[in-house]
């Protein structure tokens, strides 16, 4: 049994010497297991960058007391009583922790029922316990990653120039994305399951061979969190009317495609602040356009149609006078005086 947070181990005898301790946890590794080659007595190891190899406490009789109050928010404490150690862990995931938690106890009590769970004890990896990323960025094909997978923690995420034909289903997997930046590569279609990523909000596919944007994609959890939307430099030649969906988009650019309208529904599009369609082949806007509270507008290089105010086709006529009148019958009807 492993859990991946933060640790501060407190000396309870410190403030009897005088002295303090520092007070800051350290990203680490705890394991509850045996030792390495042998039964019998369990023990809690603890693996930092510093000390790889582990801290062993042993568990059995040996926990003075659990503090479990805060477990809600990912903090736990276990107080060993040989040697005289608070161990107090935070920034955990609460399922885990509390899993984690429940086995430390039975460890104390001597009890067999997790022992099912409990391996020997190894070093952990580095991997394991150095800080989650939350930034990751590939710019050539040679950095991209073939046999590791992208880290879990993964807050951002950029993959350009590195001729992807599609999207990487293990970027997929990435439930903390929010920005994912794929401009630059060689991808014709979206997947379905793109609208899986619950937090994502800017989605970049700048510079691809897209030819359209999936339906599935505007009806997915995306209409809730996407703000932004870059399509531009692609080959799309329409849009779909669910665009509307994306409640909470504020900037959306379509620069550089081959759009020949714009969705009608595009005035429903209440938080769109940005929208940049410029090099297109609009020849008008909808009428929802107006609709729109927009603080910045790219509409250059369209061929939109030249408006013309409307000419009646009226021709004035002045009246004829009398003396014109009488002379035109008279040549008429060819009156002999």
């Amino acid at each position: 049994m492993k859990l991946q947070c933060e640790v501060e181990v407190i000396n309870r005898m410190l403030p009897t010497f005088g002295m303090r301790n520092r007070g800051k946890g350290t990203r680490a590794v705890l394991s509850v297991g045996r030792q390495e080659g042998k039964r019998g007595a369990i023990y809690l190891m603890i693996c930092t960058l510093k000390d790889k190899a582990g801290s062993r406490y042993k568990l059995e009789n040996n926990i003075e007391q659990l503090f479990t109050k805060f477990l809600g928010e990912g903090k736990a404490t276990i107080r060993l009583k040989e040697p005289a150690l608070d161990i107090c862990l935070s920034k955990a995931e609460m399922c885990s922790l509390k899993n984690f938690v429940s086995i430390v106890g039975l460890a104390n009590k001597g009890s067999d029922a997790g022992t099912p769970l409990l391996s020997q004890l190894i070093p952990a990896k580095t991997s394991e316990i150095e800080k989650p990323r939350a930034k990751m960025f590939i710019t050539s094909k040679k950095d991209y990653p073939i046999t590791k997978n992208f880290p879990y923690s993964l807050e951002q995420l950029q993959v350009s120039y590195c001729k992807l034909a599609r999207i990487d289903m293990r970027m997929l997997c990435l439930k903390k994305l929010q920005k994912l930046d794929l401009s630059n590569n060689h991808i014709k279609k979206l997947p379905k399951t793109i609208g899986d990523l619950i937090c994502l909000q800017e989605l970049i596919l700048s510079h691809n061979y897209l030819e359209s944007f999936e339906v599935a994609l505007c009806n997915s959890t995306l209409s809730n969190s996407l703000k932004l939307l870059d399509l531009s430099e692609n080959k799309i030649k329409a849009l779909p009317v669910q665009i509307c969906n994306f409640k909470e988009l504020i900037s959306l650019k379509i620069d550089e495609n081959d759009l020949l309208q714009l969705p009608f529904t595009i005035g429903r599009l209440s938080k769109l602040r940005l929208i940049s369609a410029a090099k297109n082949k609009l020849s008008c806007l909808p009428s929802t356009f107006k609709m729109l509270r927009l603080e910045k507008v790219d509409l250059f290089g369209n061929p939109f149609i030249q408006a013309s105010p409307m000419v009646p086709d009226i021709q004035l006529k002045i009246p004829q006078t009398l003396l014109e009148t009488a002379a035109r019958e008279v040549a008429r009807y060819r009156f002999l005086s």
